[in-house]
């Protein structure tokens, strides 16, 4: 299958699609337009859709022929928790729609749909009230033109059941990535979850594909990679690795020092290891992006 921004993928195509590029940080590039730390940027994509259009468009040029939405938090659950409640589809949708703009037939948008905030598998939300926000949220980015769906920055296994089988009504093909940033060897998730038991779940739910977002630098996620390839029985690799570790900046700001070099070395061991979308996280811009895009097109020169 040749890469066509003008058609829906389905989970099928994806199994056999060759390696893209998707985008990189979205929170990081936002506060280099005015966000505030602790803000809910999500809010943007109704009282500033320019700022975040001009996130998205930048992937774009950079050569992401996946881009994500501004809707890591449009979830009933964070909103209500941030006094925002009731704005869970109106933000989805706004979200998906600026995505889908910014593309302009020249890349996927994946939505991006992050975590509630509750621990499901600790009882602090029931797994089918979990479902029922995830598909809230789902049905509304399907609405505002979302090509598939990416629940990302996972911690708990059963929280990201519950998205999968929210997001999975709609239709769309739905991964699910995992933060990985716990344990001696940093290979856990804050509650544990293996990369095993992550393969494991995301096969048993129908995940169009799995992987790891966050939580570590982009050479960090190497070894990761390798080992969802060796329990994932074809299902394809999604990798989106900060910029470095994260240290104190000046005025409390946050510093990744990882630059694009280290994203364009990253793309062949990554490409090794059988990962088929990679992509930047916390801290990484367009720069870092542009570099994995010519890095991949010296791997594949026939382009997909």
């Amino acid at each position: 299958m040749g890469f066509d921004p003008g058609r829906r993928p389905r989970r099928e195509d994806l199994k056999a699609h060759p390696p893209l590029c998707t985008d990189g940080a979205w929170g990081t590039e936002l506060m280099k337009q005015g966000g505030r730390p602790g803000e809910l940027l999500d809010l943007w994509n109704v009282s500033a859709p320019e700022k975040v259009y001009a996130v998205a468009r930048a992937y774009v040029e950079a050569g992401s022929r996946v881009i994500l939405t501004n809707t890591f938090s449009s979830n009933r659950a964070v909103l209500e928790a941030r006094g925002a409640g009731g704005r869970a589809a109106e933000l989805s949708r706004a979200g998906a729609e600026i995505s889908r703009r910014a593309a302009a037939g020249r890349a996927w948008v994946f939505a991006s749909v992050g975590p509630t905030g509750k621990l499901v598998s600790a009882g602090e939300l029931d797994p089918a009230a979990a479902e029922e926000i995830f598909a809230e949220q789902a049905a509304a980015l399907a609405e505002g033109g979302a090509d598939g769906i990416v629940v990302e920055t996972q911690s708990d296994l059963e929280e990201a059941r519950a998205a999968l089988r929210g997001c999975l009504r709609t239709g769309l093909a739905v991964g699910v990535t995992f933060t990985f940033d716990s344990g001696r060897d940093r290979d856990r998730t804050m509650m544990g979850v293996t990369v095993e038991q992550a393969c494991r779940m995301a096969r048993e739910e129908g995940a169009a594909f799995v992987g790891a977002n966050c939580g570590m630098g982009i050479e960090a996620a190497v070894p990761l990679a390798r080992r969802f390839a060796a329990c994932g029985e074809g299902l394809p690799i999604w990798i989106k690795g900060n910029a470095g570790r994260p240290e104190a900046g000046p005025g409390g700001t946050t510093v990744y020092r990882a630059g694009p070099e280290v994203f364009a070395a990253a793309v062949a061991p990554l490409l090794e290891a059988g990962v088929r979308f990679l992509g930047g996280c916390c801290g990484s811009t367009p720069e870092h992006i542009r570099a994995m895009v010519r890095a991949l097109a010296l791997r594949l020169p026939e382009g997909p």
